[in-house]
C-alpha cells in the first residue's frame, strides 16, 4: 500500500500544469480581481488549460465563466511564470486584456465567489502576492520575474 501511495505522489510530481490569467483594467485604470472560494485572497481571474485546449481559447473561457468578460481582440502576452510554491511543475501564462467587453455579471458561486474592479491605491488587503507582484511588473516597470 505505502509503495502504491508513494508511486502515485511520483506521478503527481511529474506533471506539469499550465494555468492562464487575465489582467482585464477599465476605463479609469482600474483592475478586476476575482475571490474563490476554494482559496484565500484576491486573484486575477483565469484558471487551468485543458488537454487538447488552445492557451487563448482556455484564456477566453475562464475570463466568460469566471466574470462575464468576453474577450474581443488579441490578448497581450505579459509574462508565463513558475508558480512551484502551489504545486511542482505549475505554470501561470498571463495575459493583458486591452480588448473587452462585458454583457452580464455572473452570480457568485462556489468558484468566484466575489469579483470587482480596484484602482491601485485601493487594492484590497488580501490580494495575493503574485498578483501583486504582476501589477508592480505591469503598472510601476518593476524588473518582471520569472516566479509567481
Amino acid at each position: 500500500m505505502l509503495k502504491r501511495i508513494r508511486s502515485a505522489c511520483q506521478a503527481r510530481a511529474d506533471l506539469v500544469t499550465l494555468g492562464v490569467q487575465g489582467v482585464i483594467i477599465d476605463q479609469t485604470s482600474r483592475v478586476l480581481l476575482v475571490r474563490h472560494g476554494y482559496r484565500p485572497g484576491w486573484h486575477f481571474p483565469g484558471g487551468g488549460v485543458e488537454p487538447g485546449e488552445k492557451i487563448e481559447d482556455a484564456l477566453a473561457r475562464e475570463l466568460l465563466e469566471e466574470t462575464g468578460v468576453i474577450v474581443s481582440g488579441a490578448p497581450r502576452l505579459f509574462g508565463i511564470y513558475s508558480n512551484f510554491e502551489a504545486y511542482p511543475g505549475d505554470h501561470i501564462v498571463l495575459f493583458v486584456i486591452d480588448h473587452w467587453r462585458r454583457e452580464r455579471i455572473p452570480k457568485p458561486n462556489a468558484e468566484i465567489i466575489e469579483q470587482s474592479f480596484f484602482a491601485r491605491d485601493e487594492l484590497p488587503h488580501s490580494l495575493t502576492p503574485g498578483a501583486g507582484r504582476r501589477l508592480n511588473e505591469l503598472f510601476d516597470k518593476v524588473d518582471q520575474s520569472t516566479t509567481w
